[in-house]
């Protein structure tokens, strides 16, 4: 595990900054104010950007070298989606005064059968436009960045000549030791093949 010792250090000391941003913005908000329909919406807006930077800084704490940033479809439908059509709903029936098409949202959650819902869950503003844009940044992830393969063309292999074998190239030369060697066995067979036949005279002795 020592391997990973230096990617959880940046994991933890980007989750820390990514922290520390969404604090910030926090901070910023509440500096807005919500005393009208216009400071109520750019503070909601400041508070989704929190999210938003909490989501990214902490994902960047995972990247690694030939990574890049990717919007994913499917989170981005199936996810952000309905956080941002349910958490703005109940945003906009529950914000403060007469504002933008607030009476007409409250109605048609009375219709429906959620006003109770949405009043209850409408009290925490901040946490609603938080949720919008972390899961705005959940949305978006790191893939490995393709790289450019270049493949040559295939140069078809030249083809081996054909192999004419011809009878001297076949026959295999006798080593010259082996002549050198017969050499001696041979003046000994010649010189006996033209040596005088020794005569054996056969007769009576002078004794006799």
């Amino acid at each position: 595990m020592r391997r990973y010792g230096l990617y959880d250090a940046r994991r933890g000391l980007m989750t820390a900054l990514a922290a520390g941003t969404a604090g910030l913005l926090l901070w910023v908000a509440t500096q807005v104010g919500q005393q009208s329909t216009g400071r109520f919406w750019a503070s909601m807006g400041i508070v989704a950007g929190a999210g938003l930077a909490f989501a990214i800084l902490h994902g960047l704490g995972g990247w690694t070298k030939g990574l890049r940033l990717r919007l994913s479809p499917g989170t981005f439908v199936f996810g952000f989606l309905p956080t941002l059509v349910v958490a703005g709903w109940v945003l906009m029936a529950t914000q403060p005064g007469n504002g933008w098409h607030g009476g007409r949202f409250a109605s048609w959650s009375s219709s429906i059968g959620v006003l109770d819902v949405v009043h209850a869950v409408g009290l925490w503003h901040g946490v609603l436009a938080f949720g919008i844009g972390l899961v705005l940044g959940l949305s978006l992830d790191a893939v490995p960045v393709a790289s450019e393969v270049v493949v040559a063309d295939a140069v078809p292999a030249p083809q081996d000549a054909p192999v004419v074998a011809t009878q001297d190239a076949e026959a295999t030369p006798e080593p010259a030791d082996r002549w050198v060697a017969d050499e001696p066995l041979a003046a000994e067979r010649d010189a006996a093949h033209n040596a005088e036949p020794r005569t054996v005279v056969v007769g009576p002795t002078r004794d006799e």
